[in-house]
């Protein structure tokens, strides 16, 4: 078949944008797998038929019939999720960062050669045209010299710096919350 059986684990926020593009572009979405209900609640509504998990184990043993797997959960289990989807020899999409340490980046490379599967890292912002066009901006010359650049990183509407000093407030675990 020409269809990719598609799980993604992790439906909310990036994940929700992943799985639609996978669709988008042709992919069957077969399994979803999140542990917060509410997080993911447009993704199910959108994707009936697709079987839902709050263990991606369990996911991972049960569908015999996905070809990839999109991981979009939160970045500590990125590394421990994108292998055991290799190890069953599926294919793996990964929002980044795809390991935190140069041995599960290692790790990584080598079972993706073992287990022959393609992998790929969400970088998306890299792959933006205005990026590109920047880029070229600077390696033409057309804006002269580079001698100094200000970048500001945020997310979500706050800096993440900024979101720091709540840290140490009181966060209930959400009833949603597997």
């Amino acid at each position: 078949s020409d269809t990719v059986n598609v799980a993604a684990i992790g439906a909310g926020s990036m994940g929700a944008a992943d799985i639609r593009s996978a669709n988008q572009a042709g992919a069957n979405i077969v399994a979803l797998c999140d542990v917060d209900d509410q997080r993911a609640a447009q993704v199910y509504r959108d994707f009936p038929d697709a079987k839902r998990y709050t263990d991606f184990r369990r996911l991972l043993d049960g569908e015999k019939n996905i070809d990839a797997v999109i991981v979009a959960t939160p970045d500590h289990t990125h590394a421990t999720i994108t292998m055991a989807a290799m190890e069953r020899g599926k294919h793996v999409y990964c929002e980044k960062p795809l390991a935190h340490t140069l041995y599960e980046g290692r790790m990584i490379t080598e079972a993706a050669r073992k287990y022959g599967v393609a992998t790929q890292l969400g970088n998306q912002g890299h792959s933006f045209k205005a990026i590109h066009e920047f880029r070229e901006c600077i390696r033409s010359g057309a804006i002269g010299q580079v001698r100094e650049v200000h970048a500001q990183q945020s997310a979500f509407g706050y800096s993440r710096i900024g979101a720091l000093a709540r840290m140490s407030d009181d966060h209930a675990v959400p009833d949603t919350l597997n």
